[in-house]
């Protein structure tokens, strides 16, 4: 299982890019498997480039700083 505060870092050094342009990302859940769950909020929940963000923003960060992590995935925003 991942470390839940070294994920949490890796979000906290990725969260000024999406801030500012309005968006956010939130922790959702470790699966025991390695993959990350996030929700994607503010504008980035809304965002066409979404997809982008999350696999070539979030994902790439996380593997460079965590390379036991097998995927990022998003959770359904509402």
């Amino acid at each position: 299982m991942l470390d839940k505060t070294k994920v949490e870092e890796v979000i906290n050094r990725i969260r000024p890019f999406l801030q500012r342009d309005g968006g956010d990302v939130q922790l959702v859940e470790i699966t025991d498997n390695n993959i990350v769950k996030v929700k994607l909020v503010g504008a980035c929940g809304s965002c066409p480039m979404s997809i982008m963000t999350l696999k070539g923003g979030i994902e790439v960060e996380m593997k460079k700083a965590i390379p036991e992590l097998k995927a990022v995935e998003a959770v359904p925003y509402l």
